[in-house]
């Protein structure tokens, strides 16, 4: 499995590093539609359908994400978009969150699917508009799901438990610790501030989002990165309990040793508008 998991890795790294730091953000753009294309055959899946509707699904979306793309929208801003798909998290979240696998298997078939691809091409938009924006800007955002997740890991490991007993959410994900959320916000504490600390010393040609936030108020910087890294976690949530709703351990065997395209991308579908939204007031 950790061999797998490896040789998976390394041959994303060679497919994505390469179009994400090319000049032009033509080439990541293309191919991150591919990966919104898996997501939401993955997500048809999930929700209950065949093959054949789930393999549309996935063309339905890279389309929508294309036409968007032709359309102009990576060049518009999105404030309003960035704002519903906000409103949605938190609200929806909440919803979900509160009511587990049974509240989302009561939503009807085709509203869990067009729910799932809309959020989806969303998140393809943000990310999108990110990479448009600057590299350093991208990553920014990019890093704060994978620190959250990492400090939130090794908190979890090393002192879940021992400060609540209660897990954060025993139906659908039991493995998860407060102390592990708690870490994960400490650790994009740290990048934050470090980050705009890299900022100011190297002048990038494109600011990250911690700089755009800081020059209005370092609290807001601060507030902002907790919330971007908190909802990263319902993201986390919001998956594996359409997971445990269809009784699968993976979204799919798309990515050895790791699972699916949504098991990597999770936390990323709420961030993304999130970070685009604040780095917009």
């Amino acid at each position: 499995m950790l061999g797998q998991r490896v040789i998976t890795a390394v041959l994303l790294l060679l497919v994505l590093l390469p179009s994400l730091f090319y000049p032009s953000p033509e080439p990541f753009c293309a191919l991150t539609v591919a990966f919104i294309a898996a997501g939401a055959w993955e997500w048809s899946r999930l929700a209950g359908y065949g093959q054949v509707v789930s393999l549309a699904a996935g063309g339905v979306c890279a389309l929508a994400c294309l036409a968007a793309w032709l359309g102009g929208l990576l060049n518009q801003q999105l404030q309003w978009l960035w704002a519903a798909a906000a409103a949605v998290w938190v609200l929806g979240g909440a919803w979900l969150l509160r009511g587990g696998a049974p509240a989302w298997l009561r939503l009807p078939r085709p509203l869990r699917l067009g729910g799932g691809m809309l959020l989806l091409v969303v998140a393809w938009l943000a990310l999108a508009q990110a990479r448009f924006i600057g590299i350093n800007f991208l990553l920014s955002i990019l890093l704060l799901v994978w620190v959250a997740d990492i400090f939130a890991y090794g908190a979890g490991r090393t002192c879940g438990g021992r400060m609540v007993k209660q897990k954060l959410a025993p139906s659908i994900s039991p493995g998860k610790s407060w102390e592990g959320v708690w870490g994960g916000m400490a650790g994009v504490l740290v990048l934050a501030f470090c980050w705009r600390w890299a900022d100011a010393a190297w002048h990038p040609l494109s600011p990250s989002l911690y700089s755009h936030l800081a020059q209005r108020n370092l609290w807001l910087m601060a507030l902002a990165v907790l919330w971007l890294a908190s909802m990263s976690v319902v993201g986390d949530l919001v998956e594996s309990l359409v997971k445990r709703a269809a009784s699968v351990k993976d979204s799919s065997g798309l990515l050895p040793g790791h699972g699916g395209v949504l098991d990597r991308i999770d936390a990323l579908l709420p961030t993304l508008p999130l970070a685009m939204l604040l780095s917009s007031v």
